[in-house]
């Protein structure tokens, strides 16, 4: 079983994978947060830089519905010595999809297919594809599945829910199964609703022959899931992560501690550090019992001091749920 972690804009930077590989581990695949510029700025060079992402397989992803712009940006990101990309074709959001880019992309399936074909022709890299089911029927994904059918993917990650749900609604898994019954000789892998070693047993129920696994948010709630996951499955193997609460609440705030150590070195104030950490907090919290004082307390934070002493309360008066 292969579990990636999902890109998640503005958390899972390079300092959250690095972070997250040394304290918990498990993760076979980082993707970075999408790029959508030939002019990357500072933070998305940052993202691919080869010193930022020592010992881990990072794969940079590119959100873009223009060919030229594509291959520009994938020759700088092979430059870097990188040998894959990943497309973004899932990202639901309507500030993207308006552009007819992401999900909105698959809205068009002939400027698709035009797109495809000049990237997987002049391309220095090879190309891996995320991607939802449609925009706003399931009636969409056999065309769009026939389109994937033409070009060498070197992975194609699944989302099996349309545009429009974002990420309501059940998936809808059968088209995770026709998917494998059209790209026989494509590797797949599942990405949607994965958040406990119980969700995740429950997928394999439904869909067995199920090898690849991404997940985003049920890891930024809980990042000892994929260590979790890889123990439920094969319980024979050493533990990543103790059982006991109270040594893994220690092992939560040393990689809690070491980001946020490392955006307050980066970042120009405290400011645009107490926002990143901030963001982070609106998963991480789910993992604490009875903590709504506590997040009140980190949010109304100012200041690096008041963070901190908010941050150690928690920690020393929440339990893990």
């Amino acid at each position: 079983m292969k579990i990636y972690l999902a890109p998640m804009e503005g958390i899972t930077t390079d300092l959250y994978r690095n972070a997250y590989h040394r304290y918990f581990g498990g993760i076979d695949k980082y993707f970075t947060p999408f790029i959508a510029s030939r002019k990357m700025n500072r933070r998305e060079r940052n993202e691919i830089l080869p010193k930022h992402n020592e010992n881990l397989n990072v794969i940079p992803q590119i959100l873009t519905n223009r060919a030229e712009e594509f291959l520009e940006i994938a020759r700088q990101i092979a430059s870097y010595g990188y040998p894959s990309v990943n497309l973004n074709l899932g990202c639901p959001s309507g500030t993207v999809t308006a552009r007819k880019r992401g999900a909105g992309f698959l809205s068009v399936p002939d400027a698709l297919d035009k797109f495809l074909c000049e990237i997987f022709e002049k391309a220095p890299v090879k190309i891996s594809i995320k991607t939802r089911i449609g925009v706003e029927s399931v009636d969409e994904w056999p065309r769009i599945l026939d389109i994937y059918r033409r070009y060498p993917l070197e992975e194609l990650i699944v989302h099996p829910r349309l545009q429009r749900e974002f990420y309501q609604f059940t998936p809808h898994r059968e088209a995770f199964a026709a998917a494998k019954e059209a790209l026989p000789d494509t590797p797949l892998c599942y990405n949607g609703d994965i958040t406990s070693p119980e969700s995740f047993e429950e997928l394999l129920r439904a869909l067995p022959q199920t090898d690849c696994v991404m997940i985003g948010r049920g890891i930024l709630r809980n990042p000892m899931l994929a260590a979790q996951i890889r123990q439920a499955a094969m319980p024979d193997t050493p533990a990543q992560i103790t059982a006991d609460a109270a040594a893994s609440k220690k092992v939560l705030q040393a990689f809690h501690d070491e980001l946020f150590a490392g955006y307050s070195a980066r970042m120009d104030g405290e400011t645009p550090a107490l926002f990143k950490m901030k963001d982070l907090w609106t998963y991480l919290i789910a993992r604490f019992a009875e903590s709504d004082r506590h997040l009140k307390k980190i949010r109304k934070a100012s200041n690096f001091s008041e963070y901190t002493i908010a941050v150690n309360a928690l920690f020393r008066e929440c339990e893990l749920t």
